[in-house]
């Protein structure tokens, strides 16, 4: 009976995963918004309402994919991380900086899925909110021990203090929002930094991906790295010494 109910199981779980498979190939055809439930049954053999057993509608489809996605980058940039010595910040800072860039340009269709443009009449449900948060966690939990440890230098006074001077109140509430959700305890001005740093990072990505740097960064990779660099010190890290005339000239400090 068990062997029989574990047969079952892993039957539906490989036919899952070629339904999703199926399905990514068509993202990178046909795109998100133009994902067809009718294509994928086609592709993998089966009609659509054996399919909607697996997946009741296209958007379950979807959001199966968009957390696969999630998942899978927040593997990479976690792997890439969790061998670093935790001390090492800014070892840390480009590892992760890199591991981001380096997923999206070997997933495009899973990256134009998760951060391109929105899906028409699609909304993303709480499924998705704990593997959209795997990589900021890391991001802000690496400035969370930066600073534990005194890593982060050259600090402005909205940094250390904790009512972050010459912040706006609903800006304080919205980081503050940020960290709980994130698990980390940053004052509001390092979190300010982080926040900037995660999104630029990810516009940046964007940029690359979407053809926004063909005729001028194009090959990206010294200006991703210098500008990952740059980043880490606007945060407030540092590189060893060896490493310190890299970049001479951070960016100025958060408002």
């Amino acid at each position: 009976m068990n062997a029989s109910v574990t047969a079952r199981e892993l039957a539906r779980a490989a036919l899952t995963s070629s339904i999703k498979d199926a399905a990514r190939r068509q993202l990178g055809v046909e795109g998100p918004a133009r994902l067809s439930v009718r294509a994928v049954a086609r592709e993998v053999g089966l009609v659509s309402s054996a399919v909607y057993r697996y997946f009741p509608t296209r958007d379950d489809l979807l959001t199966a994919l968009i957390i696969d996605a999630y998942d899978s980058l927040g593997a990479a940039v976690e792997a890439a991380d969790a061998p670093i010595p935790v001390d090492r910040v800014w070892d840390r800072w480009g590892a992760v900086s890199h591991a981001v860039r380096d997923w999206a340009l070997g997933n495009r269709h899973e990256y134009e899925l998760i951060f391109g443009t929105p899906i028409p009449d699609y909304r993303a449900p709480q499924d998705t909110i704990v593997p959209a948060g795997r990589v900021p966690t890391v991001i802000m939990g690496v400035l969370q021990h930066a600073f534990s440890i005194g890593a982060l230098v050259g600090a402005e006074p909205d940094v250390t203090a904790e009512g972050a001077p010459g912040l706006p109140d609903r800006l304080r509430d919205q980081l503050g929002t940020v960290t709980t959700a994130l698990a980390v305890q940053l004052p509001p001005g390092v979190a300010l930094r982080g926040v900037v740093a995660w999104t630029q990072l990810f516009g940046m990505v964007t940029f690359e991906l979407f053809g926004q740097l063909v005729g001028s960064m194009d090959p990206a990779d010294e200006f991703f790295a210098a500008a990952a660099e740059s980043m880490g010190r606007y945060v407030g890290l540092r590189p060893p010494d060896h490493l310190a005339g890299a970049l001479t000239s951070p960016l100025p400090s958060a408002p």
